[in-house]
């Protein structure tokens, strides 16, 4: 694997991972949204996140990661960029939110973020 090719898996990997708390920040008071009948009720739902610029930024942020993947896949082999980005993605998001006070896990997340970098290395070594 070419160092650009994983430079670019390791960003899509932040791109996915740290929006995921800013988007569960950004839905905070869904849930009090109320609309008479399903379709309204999704509608609401669909005006109160597509106004809410707290919600749309990651959103756009993590969709740019997605379409990233997306190019990346063309010289990449699918059989190491899925796990390596799925795991790196899981580390950006524990350490995203242990930033925002979230709790995280504690020692044993540590623990599972040390495992998986282990993991991660030892495949793109046997590539």
């Amino acid at each position: 694997m070419a160092a650009g090719e994983a430079a670019a898996l390791v960003l899509v990997a932040v791109l996915w991972g740290s929006t995921g708390p800013f988007l569960r920040t950004g839905a905070a008071g869904l849930e009090q949204v109320r609309d008479q009948g399903r379709l309204r009720q999704l509608l609401a739902e669909i005006r109160f996140l597509g106004l809410n610029y707290k919600y749309v930024v990651p959103f756009l942020l993590n969709q740019c990661g997605s379409l990233l993947f997306y190019l990346t896949l063309a010289s990449t082999d699918l059989s190491l960029a899925v796990p390596l980005c799925n795991s790196l993605a899981l580390i950006a998001t524990l350490v995203t939110g242990k930033i925002l006070g979230e709790d995280t896990g504690g020692k044993r997340a540590v623990a599972g973020m040390l495992i998986t970098v282990l993991g991660v290395t030892l495949c793109v070594a046997g590539s």
